[in-house]
């Protein structure tokens, strides 16, 4: 595994080389499936990687772009691996584990998805907060095909994000969705050429950056709080923030901002409610 010098190898191992790492910025590292052979097929060696990933990004909440490399996001799990799985395998949680991990991170997660994801690889786009996709994408779950359920998150987490009826054809019919499908469906925000799909992802990291990193992280853990912890959850994020430093920074910066900008009288100051002229008079009586 390619990585910065704070990401450490998992448990020790030294045939960790599924995931590039990228240290691209202060606020955000991006991590990209890399396994030509199995065209990024999500095995133990990458799930293990995956969760070195997150423990640093949970000691050190950061921006997570996931993207992959070869010319597609991930084939899904490794069949082989998966063919050999029994019972116990299967109540582990291997992948559902991992995906629920990215999902809960502190920062946002970003997937950067082109050519297929499927299966595994696409519940893992699935536990990301942003989807974006290049024009080459192909997205679904034909794991029934398989003999198997799509157990890693897709039953549950594709029918918030598409609806019942769509996601009942991907997962029982075997509907694989191309970008402008995806698109149309919500399951993706934007559509890119391949070439502008990291460059996509880097600039919504970008808007997500110019807000203050605490405020991002509360907001992120009240938007997927149970809707039983509201509105306790969004009031105890706000008394936090409202004693933070970077909130009285903040405002005053925007106040003082405001009082620079000349109003439309020409004087600087706080600008004063504009009179319009073209509303429509009372109706007079007959």
């Amino acid at each position: 595994m390619k990585t910065g010098a704070r990401l450490p190898q998992p448990d020790g191992r030294s045939d960790c080389n599924r995931l590039r790492v990228e240290d691209a910025a202060d606020d955000r590292i991006v991590v990209t499936l890399d396994n030509a052979l199995s065209r990024n097929a999500i095995d133990e060696t990458m799930v293990a990687e995956l969760h070195a990933v997150c423990s640093v990004l949970e000691s050190e909440p950061r921006i997570l772009i996931l993207a992959g490399a070869n010319g597609l996001f991930a084939s899904g799990a490794d069949i082989a691996q998966l063919r050999q799985r029994g019972r116990d395998d299967a109540l582990r949680g291997i992948n559902i584990t991992l995906f629920e991990r990215i999902a809960r991170l502190p920062m946002p997660v970003i997937a950067a998805v082109e050519g297929y994801a499927l299966g595994g690889g696409a519940e893992l786009a699935y536990a990301a907060d942003f989807r974006l996709a290049a024009t080459s994408l192909r997205i679904g779950n034909p794991e029934p095909a398989l003999g198997i359920v799509a157990g890693a998150g897709a039953t549950w987490r594709l029918r918030e994000l598409v609806g019942e009826p769509l996601a009942k054809e991907i997962l029982l019919a075997g509907r694989v969705l191309d970008a402008t499908e995806a698109k149309a469906a919500g399951l993706v925000t934007s559509i890119h050429a391949s070439d502008a799909l990291l460059p996509a992802a880097h600039e919504l990291a970008d808007r997500i950056g110019r807000s203050d990193p605490l405020a991002v992280r509360l907001t992120k853990a009240a938007f997927h709080a149970p809707r039983s912890a509201h509105p306790l959850v969004d009031e105890l994020a706000q008394a936090i923030l409202f004693e933070s430093p970077a909130k009285f920074d903040r405002m005053q910066a925007f106040l003082t901002r405001r009082s620079s900008t000349p109003n439309p009288t020409g004087e600087r100051g706080e600008r004063q409610p504009t009179t319009h002229t073209n509303a429509v008079p009372p109706k007079e009586g007959p």
